[in-house]
């Protein structure tokens, strides 16, 4: 499932490349925080031809002309370019409140966050503050923004929907290999009904759709067996997750 390479003799440099491929189950998947490595329980079929052109492009990127200086050229694509998939808007879920409110749960790809209402809902998880410039920084340089939202209307009052933020969670990427979720958090009193689990998924499946095989997270000790149960593996074959602070 691991295959590594160590690139220059120097044990400081070291590129470990996860090469497999996660299926979702039709299980609903839960929210996330230990490091988990998203290592999908399906190995590709086309991962050693892959890993072995990836490394004859790095050897012929870097070519030599008559006056000996450095010339970079691409190797030519092997692969067909494919448009970035739309972002999606699904409802999860419809129901009728007591007293005839008519209410939908509406997960969105779209990536449409406002950074006031997630702070309401961080704080309504018990997250702490940060500051709100570096949350809209961190979901602007997300590769993928995912919501959950209460789309509520009262009985005559036609055009007057309520919207309320109630789930986020979102992913950094390189763009071709990884993707890492972070951020996963579901208001406390929608809890308890499977949206965490579908938000997870829904992710998951927005990351496939746009060919992201390796998927990671970090997850807290209390849900750990979630993650399990959609497939991620703690530690896999003894892959450890770093960490470095600043010793101030």
């Amino acid at each position: 499932m691991l295959s590594s390479a160590s690139v220059a003799s120097s044990s400081l440099y070291h590129i470990h490349f996860l090469a497999c491929h996660f299926q979702v189950t039709n299980q609903s998947l839960p929210p996330s925080n230990a490091f988990f490595g998203l290592i999908p329980a399906k190995r590709r079929a086309d991962v050693f031809p892959l890993r072995a052109s990836f490394w004859d492009s790095i050897r012929s990127s870097f070519l030599k002309n008559n006056n000996n200086s450095a010339q970079i050229t691409e190797p030519p694509s092997t692969l067909i370019e494919e448009e970035e998939p739309l972002p999606q808007e699904i409802v999860l879920l419809e129901r009728t409140q007591p007293g005839g409110t008519f209410e939908q749960i509406i997960f969105s790809s779209s990536g449409d966050v406002d950074v006031y209402e997630l702070q309401d809902l961080c704080d309504k998880v018990g997250w702490p503050r940060r500051p709100l410039r570096k949350v809209a920084a961190s979901l602007r340089n997300s590769y993928l923004v995912a919501t959950l939202h209460s789309i509520s209307r009262s009985p005559g009052t036609e055009g007057n929907d309520r919207k309320q933020l109630i789930g986020m969670a979102r992913a950094t990427s390189d763009h071709a290999f990884n993707a890492t979720i972070w951020d996963v958090l579901v208001d406390p009193s929608y809890q308890g009904q499977g949206l965490g689990k579908a938000l997870v998924e829904q992710l998951i499946r927005a990351l496939l759709r746009r060919d992201i095989g390796n998927i990671t997270l970090f997850a807290d000790s209390k849900v750990v067996d979630f993650y399990r149960n959609l497939g991620f593996e703690a530690d896999p074959e003894g892959i450890k997750g770093m960490f470095w602070y600043p010793r101030y």
